[in-house]
């Protein structure tokens, strides 16, 4: 019997998307470099008809139907780049390679290059769920061959997340990195999603003196409204768990965290596109920090904040504790579109942000009702300006502004860190400035460097010089006038 599709790789992604698969009537032939942990598979967890193992790579490819199929649920990096080599003797003209994996988008490009001019396709796709993504319905973001797509689509919209509507969560992003570059950036805002709500967790424990019960009724409180999400909800599971003690195990887990690196690669696009990742940007940088512990521990000893507590009306605090969350959540999700939508137009993606923020409403770590709302305003307007100067997010950061403020102003007197919160704003208020201080910051340029300006009484695009000292020259650099 031929097989459908093959799997390559069987950590917890690949194992359990190989039983979701399985299970949506397709037979899958899997493959693991250790072959111990291919058999361990089938005849444990992997037992079933429509499955097989296979210990050499030959006999894997040899056992799909074709085109053939391959999809690597590998390691990021030289894995990938292994397996390829591996694979590439084994394989004919048309033939589709699928990398759904976490890799650089650059990667996903370079690879693409090498496989099409070999006469084979390739896909870089996006897979996020987690494990139980993996095997109940992930959000599946495929994008590189288009003429591939095809032979893949009943695959990946089976077995991917379903909607109420009926719809999938899997849909095709666009040619090239456009698969891995939308998954990056989905990562890019989970990062920023999670430090905004352990800055609200912050707020609560330390400003407003709750705990771990209060703490958790109020965030599954939020669950029930605007704020519905799959991290809101893990939030108020986690807030609620006891050690064996009986005591709150979140207050014993060390407070350094990990990071893969799809955080700073949104951050690095985000740079190269010209685009304001603040927050997402100050998302990474926090975990960066959190990891320094023996020296924050250190600095503790010698630094103390000036410290004002708490002294108005809890309710109120809280209630302007969850619009500032969902506030700052609106600008965060804004500059993640942004930066999609600029790496869109200089590959010639033609990305459907309507399309991208429905596949994230199910399946996805991301998951939430805010999405729908994200996918309404692109329907109504498929490329605006800026996703907030739709008019709900439009009306709700310009009602709910207070209540960012009120929040920051409490947590920096009381000395607790609120960077993400502190990035939402400054780029609110950045944003609705009609004239910034970029003036003074051109002059000092063209002052030093003879880099020019131009002026508000002429049209943009015309450049000027001054000479500020009457010492200097007349002799411009206009490599760096923009």
């Amino acid at each position: 019997m031929k097989h459908t599709i093959g799997i390559a790789g069987l950590a917890v992604m690949g194992e359990n998307l190989v039983l979701n698969m399985a299970s949506k009537g397709f037979s899958v032939a899997v493959y693991n470099r250790t072959a111990a942990k291919t058999e361990k598979f089938v005849s444990g967890r992997g037992k079933s008809d429509k499955i097989e193992g296979f210990t050499n790579v030959a006999d894997f490819v040899g056992s799909l139907e074709k085109p053939r199929r391959v999809m690597m649920m590998l390691k990021a990096g030289n894995p990938v780049d292994q397996f390829i080599e591996q694979l590439l003797p084994h394989l004919e003209k048309g033939d589709i390679v699928i990398d759904g994996g976490n890799s650089n988008y650059h990667d996903t490009i370079r690879r693409l290059a090498l496989l099409e001019k070999k006469g084979l396709r390739y896909i870089g796709t996006g897979v996020s769920g987690g494990e139980e993504g993996a095997l109940k319905g992930p959000s599946i973001m495929p994008g590189g061959s288009t003429d591939a797509w095809p032979y893949l689509k009943d695959i990946f919209t089976s077995t991917s997340a379903q909607l109420a509507d009926g719809s999938s969560c899997c849909d095709w992003m666009g040619s090239g990195g456009a698969g891995h570059f939308v998954k990056m950036v989905h990562n890019g805002i989970e990062y920023g999603d999670m430090q905004l709500i352990c800055e609200t967790y912050q707020f609560m424990k330390d400003v407003l003196g709750m705990d771990s019960t209060a703490i958790h009724q109020t965030f599954a409180t939020w669950q029930k409204g605007n704020l519905n999400s799959y991290l809101v909800e893990i939030t108020a599971d986690i807030t609620a768990y006891k050690d064996s003690d009986g005591s709150p195990l979140l207050e014993k887990i060390l407070d350094a965290a990990g990071q893969k690196g799809t955080g700073k690669w949104t951050v690095n696009a985000a740079l190269d596109c010209g685009v304001p990742l603040s927050l997402i940007s100050e998302s990474v940088f926090a975990r960066c920090l959190s990891n320094n512990v023996e020296l924050r521990q250190q600095a503790a000893e010698h630094f103390t904040g000036v410290v004002t507590a708490y002294n108005g009306d809890m309710n109120t605090i809280i209630d302007h504790l969850g619009v500032a969350l969902y506030c700052a959540k609106i600008i965060s999700y804004a500059q993640g579109f942004g930066l999609l939508q600029a790496a869109g137009d200089e590959f010639g993606w033609n990305l459907d942000f309507a399309s991208i923020a429905r596949i994230w409403r199910g399946g996805c770590i991301i998951r939430s009702v805010f999405l729908d709302r994200i996918a309404d305003a692109y329907q109504e307007s498929p490329q605006p300006a800026n996703m907030l100067l739709a008019p709900y997010f439009r009306d709700t950061l310009q009602n709910g502004q207070a209540s960012l403020r009120e929040v920051l102003a409490t947590g920096i007197r009381a000395g607790i860190p609120l960077p993400c919160h502190n990035a939402a704003l400054a780029y609110f208020d950045g944003f609705r400035s009609g004239r910034l201080p970029a003036n003074l910051l051109q002059a000092q340029r063209d002052y030093f460097g003879a880099h020019m300006y131009e002026r508000i009484d002429r049209p943009r695009g015309e450049w000027f010089h001054t000479n500020w000292t009457g010492t200097g020259g007349n002799t411009t650099s206009t490599t760096y006038s923009k």
